[in-house]
């Protein structure tokens, strides 16, 4: 089962994610868009999307030096194991808290807010919410697990995701992981097979040419 989950599952998640994503924009490019709520419920928007992105920008961001940067760097660079425990606490926890409370947010106002949210809510959306929820918590709920310490992810989940990365995947490396951990890493294979389907690929689209059009005039009749 661990050759399947560490070994096989990535590649599969990988190859989804990136295929259907080009397939999706190049054949259905009509249908990549958040397709946007705002106009059916705006108040609470505009405070849950905000904190949810912060804090989606600050875990992203924790995640990609936690996972990326190997340990001897951290250590050559004078950073001891407590050091980097601490530092990673300090930037965790806060965008734990961003990250869960902006997305509980978002779906109090989605699930029990009016009608016109549920009509214009879709089978998909229901399953997208329910793996990035167990995705999320999953993750809070190890950080908060490790705050005494005891498990060096980046002598395990690291490493081992940078393995899959050079194409020669060490599942050995996830053998003794907490199970908390174990499910989270599956959570996040979950999102990548589940991304070219639904709302997220908003996420790579960024509105270039707002910067350089011109000026739309509104006139008063």
């Amino acid at each position: 089962m661990n050759e399947f989950l560490y070994g096989v599952l990535p590649y599969i998640a990988l190859t989804i994610f990136v295929g259907g994503t080009i397939v999706r924009y190049t054949v259905f490019e009509r249908n990549w868009t958040t397709k946007s709520s705002e106009f059916l419920s705006k108040h609470d928007l505009k405070w849950a999307g905000p904190i949810f992105h912060i804090g989606l920008l600050m875990a992203f961001g924790g995640h990609c030096v936690g996972i990326l940067v190997p340990k001897f760097v951290t250590e050559a660079a004078g950073t001891d194991e407590h050091m980097y425990h601490m530092i990673s606490l300090a930037g965790g926890l806060p965008a734990a808290v961003l990250f869960l409370g902006g997305f509980l947010w978002l779906m109090k106002r989605r699930f029990a807010g009016s009608d016109r949210m549920a009509v214009n809510t879709s089978s998909m959306d229901k399953v997208l919410y329910l793996v990035l929820l167990l995705t999320i918590l999953s993750g809070t709920i190890g950080t908060l697990s490790n705050i005494p310490g005891g498990f060096d992810y980046r002598e395990s989940i690291s490493p081992w995701f940078r393995s899959v990365l050079m194409l020669q995947p060490d599942i050995t490396l996830m053998e003794h992981v907490p199970p908390v951990f174990q499910f989270h890493m599956l959570m996040w294979m979950m999102t990548a097979i589940l991304f070219p389907f639904t709302r997220l690929v908003h996420c790579l689209s960024f509105p270039f040419e707002y910067l350089f059009r011109s000026n739309i005039i509104y006139r008063k009749k």
